[in-house]
């Protein structure tokens, strides 16, 4: 699935089976929420802290498309092509970092 696959899908699902997208500002909010659920599980598998003994494990997949479908649905409030952002953002970092992360010492 690419990218404009994946924003064709959620829009029809929204129109479909959602009724309407959530506000932008909700959305927002919702997308933050995401983030936090994702982090939490992160913390937990490849952090320092355990899981609560009535904690039940989640797929680290699932919580990363939950990131993903709202961020997506915000791309598709706003007018966004994620492709041609993404493929903008990759020149912007290739040009900015061609030699950076290469003579950092941090990363050796």
């Amino acid at each position: 699935m690419t990218l404009q696959d994946a924003q064709q899908q959620v829009e029809h699902w929204i129109k479909t089976i959602g009724v309407r997208y959530f506000s932008e500002l909700t959305n927002m909010a919702i997308l933050t929420e995401e983030v936090g659920e994702l982090a939490r599980l992160m913390a937990r598998q490849y952090g320092d802290q355990s899981f609560k003994e009535n904690e039940q494990q989640k797929d680290l997949g699932d919580e990363m498309a939950d990131v993903l479908w709202v961020l997506i649905c915000l791309a598709n409030q706003t007018g966004v092509d994620l492709t041609k952002a993404l493929e903008k953002n990759f020149e912007k970092k290739t040009k900015r970092d061609a030699n950076r992360h290469q003579h950092n010492e941090k990363l050796k």
